[in-house]
């Protein structure tokens, strides 16, 4: 269809702007032909169901065509429902099949927010620190690390209280799923 008697959503709660964005019209450039594998979804009055910032990002593209499939006879209500549901992600990435058998610099260029290259951590948090004690207390067992990224501004103060709380003897790890769950539970 012409790309020109399709309508915009205007109530899609879903948007991709910035990096994300310039990502998402870089790999329609880069792979056309994933359109026709998951085309544009439009009502019969040509308004996006699903694709509202693929075809934003198809304009800014160049392309003049794109492939859509009109969803007939849905009434209003399970309109809405596809607009949320299609932008809904119910799984969950296997992290460790994608360390082990992915390319994180290729993920990143398809879009997915991905773990740094190893030479690109900031390990600066651990300078000065004694880990002997930790290292010991890993022989009876294997722990696991979650990189969290800071903005700048918050880097220092978050590695202070990091610093703070191992001092106490505290297991940090526990103390942010805690929170976490607590603000979970709160949605």
């Amino acid at each position: 269809m012409n790309i020109k008697q399709i309508k915009p959503n205007t109530n899609n709660p879903r948007i991709i702007k910035g990096d994300k964005f310039k990502k998402l019209v870089q790999s329609i450039k880069d792979f056309p032909e994933m359109l026709k594998l998951r085309p544009i979804v439009i009502d019969e009055d040509n308004i996006v169901l699903g694709g509202n910032m693929r075809l934003r990002a198809c304009t800014e593209a160049g392309l003049t065509d794109v492939p859509v499939k009109v969803a007939k006879g849905l009434t209003e209500e399970q309109k809405r429902e596809f607009i949320v549901k299609d932008n809904v992600g119910f799984g969950e990435w296997d992290w460790d099949i994608l360390a082990n058998e992915w390319d994180n610099v290729l993920l990143k260029d398809w879009g997915m927010d991905v773990w740094q290259p190893e030479e690109d951590v900031d390990y600066s948090i651990l300078d000065g620190e004694d880990l002997s004690s930790d290292l010991s207390d890993m022989k009876g067992g294997v722990r696991k690390a979650i990189q969290i990224e800071f903005e700048l501004e918050h880097y220092d103060e978050a590695s202070e209280l990091v610093r703070f709380w191992r001092q106490q003897g505290a297991y940090v790890g526990s103390m942010i799923m805690e929170y976490l769950k607590e603000e979970k539970n709160k949605l």
